[in-house]
């Protein structure tokens, strides 16, 4: 037993001093860690210069920050394009569309709100709105005027499926006072339709009056599902008019031509398939027939549009082109379509990688070509292809939806050409069309 005490001692005593060289280093580590923090010029012969030269370097990077965010801010309201932004909505902002005549700018959101602005003038500063609520439990996703500033139909989308509801205005109950003061009442709800699609959403709503051939002039109302199922409408009275499948797993979007005899849709294949809407003699509509196909693009169809006359497509592709398509051919003899244009899409990222255009807008003269890709919009010679202008962040999110109107708008007495746009960041701005220049 005394034999092994020495032992026990010793190994106790080389425990202690092994325990205090471990702490003696670690409290020399963390001093000097401490040290390193508090004072990171020690060695400097003038700490107080060393102070003063750290404070202003974080006031610089406060101040520079914030000149930062400003330009920011102001380049994107200070594009020479930029006219206008209508503000006041809830939520994000997901379809909008015009007047015939220009002068009303409906407005879908998220809020649950449909609202119709006036605009009198391109460079107001506050516009007047009307505001429709839709049923509770609905949401507005697109819409379409029926034929005048006071028909609107809306697309509405809730957990039983997609509604459709058509708002106007019931002349009988206009008083006299009311004429006098130029003042109209409010929308009333003319007709609806529930599960029109299923429960499917839908995903574009467009009008156009029918004047091709023996049309009576009346607007028709397409509808297109996020399956593979578009549905014609009649604007004021509601009737289902017809319907076609596309066949292609899912649609990207549809279109109607100006004159109302055409109908075109983007789906899940490079071919966009073109139907034609024939008419009786009385005017009303008869069939919905298969016309043709537009063949060429080697990826998805993102988005067409028709050109002003009705006798031309233009469509993007996720193959990086644009093509702009003759249809004016007698496909009832096996004619085929004819592409008279491929434009590579002018708009690519940091990589110089081709990117895709989501959604394009033709103007009302057919000379300029809006599009979109997230939030960056740019305007093309619809001729040449040639980029006019681009404002690489056009919204503070994704652009949802845009339309040029129909007529131009007086800005500050003078006529302008002004396409509006939609956004996730609440907001709908105007933009006025940029000079054309020969390349």
């Amino acid at each position: 037993m005394e034999a092994i005490l020495p032992v026990i001692a010793f190994s106790v005593i080389i425990g202690a001093l092994i325990a205090i060289l471990t702490f003696s280093t670690y409290f020399r580590k963390r001093k000097s860690e401490i040290q390193s923090i508090a004072s990171p010029n020690i060695n400097d012969p003038n700490p107080k210069a060393a102070s003063k030269t750290s404070g202003p370097k974080k006031n610089q990077h406060k101040s520079h920050s914030h000149h930062h965010a400003a330009d920011k801010d102001a380049n994107k309201k200070h594009h020479q394009l930029d006219l206008n932004t209508l503000k006041g909505h809830g939520d994000a902002v997901t379809g909008l569309c015009f007047s015939p005549d220009g002068r009303s700018l409906a407005t879908a959101c998220g809020d649950g709100i449909v609202r119709v602005f006036r605009l009198d003038d391109a460079s107001s500063k506050s516009f007047k709105f009307l505001r429709i609520n839709l049923p509770a439990g609905g949401h507005p996703s697109v819409l379409a005027f029926a034929g005048d500033s006071s028909s609107i139909v809306v697309a509405s989308q809730a957990f039983s499926g997609s509604s459709l509801y058509m708002y106007g205005e019931d002349k009988s109950k206009v008083t006299e006072e009311q004429k006098q003061q130029g003042k109209l009442p409010l929308p009333e709800k003319i007709w609806e339709h529930h599960k029109v699609h299923d429960k499917r959403s839908i995903i574009t709503l467009v009008g156009a009056k029918a004047t091709y051939g023996s049309g009576d002039g009346s607007t028709v109302v397409l509808s297109c599902s996020e399956g593979t199922d578009i549905a014609l409408w009649h604007g004021k009275t509601g009737k289902i008019l017809g319907n076609v499948d596309t066949n292609q797993l899912k649609n990207t979007m549809a279109a109607i031509s100006p004159n109302g005899r055409f109908i075109a849709a983007a789906a899940f294949t490079a071919d966009v398939k073109v139907w034609e809407i024939v008419y009786t003699k009385d005017g009303s509509v008869k069939e919905i027939v298969k016309a043709m196909q537009l063949k060429g693009h080697k990826s998805a169809v993102t988005w067409l549009c028709f050109g002003p006359n009705s006798e031309h497509i233009i469509t993007a592709s996720k193959d990086g082109s644009i093509r702009i398509w003759n249809i004016n051919v007698r496909y009832h003899l096996d004619e085929d379509p004819k592409t008279l244009k491929v434009i590579p899409i002018p708009l690519h990222d940091a990589n110089g990688t081709t990117l895709h255009y989501d959604r394009l807008s033709l103007s009302p003269d057919g000379k300029v070509l809006a599009a979109t890709h997230g939030s960056t919009m740019q305007w093309l010679c619809a001729e040449t292809g040639l980029v006019l202008d681009t404002a690489e962040q056009a919204h503070d999110g994704d652009i949802t939806d845009m339309a040029w109107a129909p007529t131009t708008i007086p800005l500050a007495s003078k006529p302008v050409a002004v396409l509006a746009t939609a956004s996730t960041d609440k907001k709908v701005k105007l933009w006025v069309a940029p000079p054309l220049r020969s390349s």
